[in-house]
């Protein structure tokens, strides 16, 4: 291994699924600070995520991914080992096995992790890439075909936001802050659709949607 090579390794996210209570016990053990990142069913996880992943590349901290509803018993060990109630997306900050810090829900916000990655995790020499085999998922092929399908003609205006605001709300994959941003952008923050879709207004609301459409295939 090259020495640029072995800067590379030690730069890397650590980013391990966590499947187990055995791999959970394996994983705090390993890293004297870590923290584990429980992902639920929506977008939250994906906004929530987003943030975090911005952190990650400036701090130095191993990061534990459990997505609760395929390997609950590892969520529940988590649970009980730390004395927290579970919640999704929750983020647990763990020193020795120990938490030390918890932040759930929509307050995953640079407001909360900021102080508390500057004053707790180290910070790297470098920005850092993403190891091999992490567990960012980052897949917009879904958001490109349905937009494509909208330029295209094949779906009026209404019926197009209703999918694609449906889809967003429903994504829970791993994103990065960049690509959170970028699928956020046809309609605004989805904070604001927690009443429905009546709440959203017109699809041409904020410009020609046609173009913008366009404007983010080209991005993605």
């Amino acid at each position: 291994m090259t020495q640029t090579d072995q800067t590379q390794a030690a730069q890397a996210q650590v980013l391990v699924a966590l499947t187990t209570p055995e791999e959970v016990d394996t994983f705090l053990a390993q890293y004297p600070q870590a923290a584990v990142f429980k992902a639920g069913t929506c977008h939250k996880t994906m906004q929530g995520f987003g943030v975090l992943e911005t952190y990650l590349a400036k701090h130095d901290l191993p990061v534990g991914f459990i997505r609760v509803v395929d390997w609950r018993p590892a969520s529940n060990h988590v649970a009980d080992l730390s004395g927290i109630q579970h919640q999704s997306p929750q983020f647990i900050l763990f020193d020795q096995a120990k938490p030390t810090f918890e932040v759930n829900n929509w307050d995953i916000s640079p407001e909360q992790l900021g102080p508390v990655f500057e004053s707790k995790v180290p910070k790297r020499d470098g920005a850092a890439g993403v190891a091999e085999g992490a567990v960012i998922e980052g897949n917009v092929a879904p958001y490109k075909h349905l937009m494509q399908d909208y330029v295209d003609g094949k779906l009026p205006d209404w019926q197009f936001q209703e999918r694609y605001v449906n889809m967003f709300r429903d994504d829970a994959s791993l994103r990065s802050q960049r690509e959170f941003e970028l699928l956020s952008k046809l309609f605004g923050d989805p904070d604001a659709y927690h009443g429905g879709l009546h709440q959203l207004g017109e699809p041409q609301a904020r410009g020609d949607l046609k173009a913008r459409v366009q404007e983010l295939l080209s991005q993605l």
